[in-house]
């Protein structure tokens, strides 16, 4: 897998199959946290240990294969111009954060790009396994799988009584994020989930948006994690978090039906009004694009919309971003111009379904 390949595809291979409950859970995610022992972490060390750890990861798994996880790519991010580095950013490949060390930083990326490895962000090493669709106890089993092999080679910072010994202590314990990427128009719409977020975060999970801490719930998808790493078991962190996605995906159909049995003409007035805006718009700034995509995702959902595939949304809500934008257009582009160009892939991809 070249790196033109992660450039030009926006839906990962793994993002086409069909998964639980997708008609609301459009990803489960598994994020372990790991350093070497006996070394400095990142915030601490000199760019000479970094690079170590870096040339490591190079030296024993670039063109390497796990499983089904074949041919990963070693990307060192002091390579990659900014637009390609945004544009793993979009596709959650590597995180922000990521790319502000990237003088030490790289990426290990599985060529179905199901596997990614963050080498040198805040920790050493940032394993995120991704899966379609609702299955949180397979991503763990698997993520698990594939840190085990990892560690044959790596000998792990781990303390008997603590865990995983990571740079933030918020991380120390499993290390582990477990999150889920949610579709929540219903209860947005019904503004339930205002107050489901408060109760959510008293349970120890935490309610952010698209990418991650600090960013909005963009297109009514929410991110939904664990915040509480030490004193539970991977399998309970799992299990907690299940148990809340189970009822949100409950809640979320319900407000769906509910919206249908009481303002059907508005509901459906409201989403192919939104079809209408993707299908005919010359200009289109991203979130009205993400708003009007997420309501023809719901219209899919319910079966109001039947004449475009769930794929194509999932496409444009990453190709439409301003990295993959830049990145089809070759060149640096100023607002204006990405709302151009948007609004015309737009056009573009729904004209395809037709």
């Amino acid at each position: 897998m070249t790196l033109q390949n992660f450039m030009n595809e926006a839906i990962s291979p793994w993002m086409r199959e069909e998964g639980p409950d997708n008609d609301i859970v459009l990803s489960s995610r598994i994020r372990l946290a790991r350093n070497f022992a006996n070394t400095t972490y990142p915030i601490l060390a000199d760019p000479n240990q970094l690079e170590e750890i870096r040339d490591f990861f190079k030296d024993n798994y670039e063109k390497k294969s796990f499983q089904e996880y074949k041919d990963f790519s070693f990307l060192p991010i002091q390579n990659l111009s900014a637009v390609e580095r945004q544009v793993l950013v979009e596709k959650h490949l590597i995180s922000p954060h990521l790319v502000k060390h990237a003088d030490t930083a790289a990426a290990l990326i599985s060529e179905n790009e199901q596997v990614s490895v963050m080498i040198n962000e805040e920790d050493h090493i940032r394993i995120q396994f991704y899966l379609p669709g609702f299955q949180l106890n397979k991503a763990l089993e698997k993520s698990f799988e594939f840190d085990d092999w990892l560690e044959e080679k790596i000998n792990y910072a781990f303390d008997e009584t603590r865990g995983y010994l990571t740079s933030c202590p918020t991380n120390v314990g499993t290390g582990m994020r477990a999150s889920v990427m949610m579709h929540l128009p219903a209860l947005t719409l019904t503004k339930q989930i205002n107050r489901m977020i408060p109760a959510i975060n008293q349970l120890g999970l935490v309610v952010r948006g698209i990418y991650g801490e600090g960013s909005e719930a963009v297109g009514n998808i929410y991110q939904i994690s664990n915040q509480i790493t030490l004193g539970k078991s991977e399998g309970d962190i799992v299990e907690d978090l299940q148990s809340v996605v189970e009822q949100l995906i409950d809640h979320e159909r319900k407000a769906r039906k509910q919206i249908m049995e009481q303002s059907s003409k508005r509901l459906e007035d409201r989403i192919y009004r939104s079809y209408g805006v993707l299908e005919y718009s010359r200009i289109i700034e991203s979130k009205e694009a993400a708003k009007c995509l997420s309501d023809v995702r719901l219209g899919i959902d319910m079966g109001i919309i039947t004449n475009v595939s769930k794929n194509i949304l999932n496409e444009l809500m990453i190709l439409t971003q301003p990295g993959f934008l830049q990145q089809y257009a070759s060149k640096t582009l100023n607002p204006d111009e990405r709302d151009i160009l948007r609004a015309s892939l737009i056009r573009e991809r729904l004209q395809l379904e037709k």
